[in-house]
């Protein structure tokens, strides 16, 4: 993982909707840091700051660091609230990880090789039916996102989760589900008005013929 996300953070007394108010006012998001164990502890960071990072995909799969009273705490981002209208976001959940402990992560597929596909160079559209997937690691093994390649993929066929190349240490928590569960991720199917085109074509043909053949009669 080549990008490293920092941010400060400071502890805070107050709770409750008056608190929180007064912290957005002020500039700065209500958080709250759980998990390995330790007591929930209720945090606020920079809005600005946040909101800068988050411009950046990779923040949301990757492991985070929040620099808390002079220590450097490891985290993944759990929940984020914005504000339906505005440009605000409103509050965020990190949850605290450990080496030794698999996270469960929600990773962003990126798709390779699309106009090179069979399916497409005979003039198929790619329909992608999931943009990312929730994956169970070692915060060490976490990918920043996972590759789907296309470039073999035929008109109408379908690319499924295990069609995917996972890296080492890494399951996909869908397929450990069991039968059933293989989802389609991406397909490639001609346009509808190219079908629908051809359907007519195929009927004018066909109500063509029948006329020349009543003619010949």
């Amino acid at each position: 993982m080549s990008t490293d996300f920092i941010l400060n953070a400071e502890s805070r007394a107050d709770m409750g909707k008056g608190a929180s108010r007064r912290l957005r006012h002020a500039g700065k998001v209500p958080a709250i840091l759980y998990g390995t164990g330790k007591e929930p502890t209720p945090i606020s960071l920079g809005h600005n700051e946040l909101a800068h990072q988050l411009e950046n995909e990779a923040f949301f799969s990757h492991i985070l660091t929040i620099k808390l009273g002079g220590k450097d705490e490891s985290v993944i981002i759990k929940d984020l609230q914005r504000h339906p209208s505005r440009p605000v976001i409103l509050h965020a959940d990190f949850q605290r990880v450990s080496a030794t402990e698999k996270i469960h992560v929600h990773v962003p597929l990126h798709f390779l090789n699309e106009a090179t596909s069979p399916g497409v160079r005979a003039g198929g559209l790619v329909t992608h039916n999931i943009i990312e997937v929730e994956v169970a690691c070692y915060p060490k093994d976490l990918p920043e996102f996972l590759e789907v390649d296309l470039g073999n993929l035929e008109l109408d066929a379908i690319c499924h989760l295990s069609d995917i190349k996972i890296p080492a240490g890494v399951e996909v928590v869908e397929l450990s589900h069991g039968e059933g569960h293989d989802q389609a991720v991406a397909s490639i199917h001609m346009p509808r008005a190219a079908k629908e085109e051809t359907v007519e074509g195929e009927e004018g043909g066909e109500a063509a013929a029948g006329e020349s053949e009543k003619s010949e009669d």
